[in-house]
């Protein structure tokens, strides 16, 4: 309850700060850079537990939060930065069919990653890692910052419905290929590659979010998208905690291939919602200028 709402608050910011040819880029190094959390998050952690203090793993978080907030309140696009106008509406943002088909498959992304989470610790508590989870986690990041700092130096000639669904497709090959269980050399490239399709994933979900949600709702669409990849995570480490302590560390892997694979289907039967942009909103005038 506590988490400020940097995301949303950042990411509807791009479109005021960058000319459009380059917005998509601009997703793409915010989904990029956001990795470098998830690659020096776990190695603090780990160096302030092998230093002895399990408390200043904490402590360390908090004061980063705290700078980060900083930085973000007291900058200029933030403090310059209006709410446009808005059509008043219950169901805010979610009145856009295209958008909840969006949401929809990314809670299925979440769960991957929620069980992607629990799989890693249980697989390192049973086999010698260097740094144990802390490293493969953050081999994960790794090759999503990689695989969004690559996406973004691509000019892309697909339609943003279509590339999401492709590059979710790759991502559901690379968890599948989790469920082989390979030894750790084997496991750290897996890591990567996982990674490699998720920052792309989120990059061109970015993108449609921003075209998707009706006017004057682009924030609020954003925090509706870290929620429901925030449940989709807590029900994919729920899954994935309860399969392994009845069955095999493949069938716990299964739990993030079932997740991509819904999201797979989500969005390959909503194409036409989602290519329709903001003219899908319920009979809203205001949404279907966007």
């Amino acid at each position: 309850a506590a988490t400020p709402p940097l995301e949303p608050c950042l990411r509807v910011l791009w479109p005021d700060l960058v000319p459009p040819a380059r917005l998509e880029s601009a997703y793409a190094m915010d989904s990029a850079s956001q990795e470098l959390v998830f690659v020096g998050g776990p190695l603090v952690v780990a160096g302030c537990v092998a230093a002895g203090s399990t408390a200043g793993a904490l402590w360390v978080g908090a004061l980063l939060g705290l700078l980060g907030v900083f930085v973000v309140a007291t900058a200029a696009p933030t403090r310059d930065w209006k709410a446009p106008l808005r059509s008043p509406d219950w169901l805010g943002p979610l009145r856009s069919r295209g958008l909840t088909v969006l949401l929809v498959s990314l809670t299925g992304v979440g769960a991957a990653i929620g069980g992607l989470n629990v799989l890693v610790v249980f697989y390192t508590e049973h086999r010698h890692v260097p740094g144990g989870a802390a490293t493969l986690l953050a081999l994960n990041a790794f090759g999503a910052l990689v695989g969004g700092l690559g996406y973004g130096a691509v000019r892309w000639s697909s339609s943003p419905p279509r590339r999401t669904l492709l590059l979710t497709v790759g991502l559901a090959a690379a968890y599948a290929l989790l469920c082989l269980v390979p030894s750790p050399p084997y496991m750290a490239a897996l890591m990567i590659l996982t990674g490699l399709f998720l920052a792309p994933v989120l990059t061109a979900a970015f993108v449609l979010v921003g075209k998707l949600a009706p006017a004057g709702t682009v924030t609020e669409a954003f925090a509706w998208l870290v929620t429901l990849m925030t449940t989709g995570i807590a029900l994919g480490s729920t899954a994935a905690g309860l399969v392994l302590a009845h069955a095999t560390e493949s069938w716990a892997a299964c739990v993030g291939v079932l997740g991509v694979a819904v999201g797979v289907v989500v969005l390959a039967a909503g194409q036409r919602c989602l290519a329709a942009g903001g003219s899908d909103t319920a009979d809203d005038p205001a949404g279907a200028a966007v």
